[in-house]
């Protein structure tokens, strides 16, 4: 199913997972309630481009079980068009978060076996991928299982032969896989698609050591893309765009939670990407949602709209 209307959208692929998260620091054994909600990294980058106003379609695999539902419902009410394969034969995946000081939080995936790992490329109608603007996709998925790997390769080579832009972040997760087999990952994809986003350790796994954020940038697009940009948080960013290298400060900010913000720095380019705008346009953009993502509790509740990026230059604590 497409958007209902026909403007440019951003498609991502991969796996959404309920998520349950201790409203309090301490031992997960003393914690007394825990909240419920969803993450995943393409769909809070989906979700981030259609807050800013873009148009954008989320595809993967739940269970039909109630997580699976609050999956699909959470996402589809943020105005993201659901496209995910209902799976009786497995359960949709679950992170859980403890809050252990109020500094720190550890991350646990229970997501072995789950729906969406069983992702298969045809779960992935090749006519909503021909006709997106952008697709999206991470290094999250290939992880997950050779069918879900196999789906990403598919769906990489159906967007370039159309002639569609497709954006790839490394997001290397450590319990998922080796950083041998991330690395092999990353060399193969790295070089088919034409916008790369790394963390500066990430971008060591695909090109190895460099003098600095410049050089990684430089030496991923080296590899094949015409855009390859490094998240440095608090330092903001550097890319290597259309033969130019291009330095982004941050914004300044006293963050409360990090968690989501490398998702909403690639919602802010690829926003900016999709309206054409120019390379210091996309990375300013990309840098003020990252930092937005900062302030609220959450992997995507606190993405901005476009409306409220004028808050991060707020001098007054109360609006009336």
């Amino acid at each position: 199913m497409k958007p209902e209307h026909q403007s440019p959208y951003l498609l991502t692929i991969g796996e959404t997972m309920a998520l349950l998260n201790a409203e309090q620091p301490g031992p997960l054994a003393h914690v007394s309630s825990m909240g419920l909600g969803i993450g995943g990294s393409e769909s809070n980058v989906a979700i981030g481009v259609q807050r800013l106003g873009g148009t954008a379609v989320w595809c993967g695999r739940t269970g039909t079980d109630s997580l699976g539902l609050l999956v699909r419902r959470e996402i589809r009410a943020e105005g993201v068009t659901v496209c995910a394969v209902e799976d009786p034969g497995a359960p949709t995946g679950l992170m859980l978060k403890e809050r252990r000081t109020a500094a720190t939080q550890k991350v646990s995936y229970y997501r072995a076996g789950s729906a969406g790992s069983r992702l298969m490329p045809e779960d992935v109608d090749p006519s909503l991928i021909t006709g997106a603007a952008v697709l999206h996709v991470t290094g999250i998925t290939p992880a997950l299982s050779a069918s879900a790997a196999q789906t990403i390769h598919s769906a990489i080579e159906t967007a370039s032969s159309a002639g569609v832009t497709v954006s790839f972040d490394l997001n290397y997760r450590a319990n998922l896989w080796t950083a041998a087999d991330a690395t092999r990952c990353y060399k193969e994809i790295i070089p088919l698609v034409d916008v790369v986003f790394a963390g500066e350790e990430e971008a060591g796994l695909a090109v190895g050591p460099a003098a600095d954020s410049a050089e990684l940038a430089r030496s991923l697009s080296g590899l094949g893309p015409s855009q390859a940009i490094i998240k440095l948080g608090g330092k903001g960013a550097v890319a290597f765009i259309d033969g130019r290298l291009h330095h982004q400060s941050a914004v300044s900010i006293d963050p409360v939670d990090t968690v989501g913000a490398g998702d909403a720095f690639v919602a802010g380019y690829l926003a900016e990407l999709m309206n054409g705008s120019a390379p210091a346009q996309r990375l300013e953009l990309a840098v003020q949602t990252g930092a937005f993502a900062c302030l609220a509790y959450g992997d995507w509740e606190g993405l901005p709209t476009r409306a409220e990026l004028a808050l991060l230059r707020q001098g007054e604590s109360v609006i009336r």
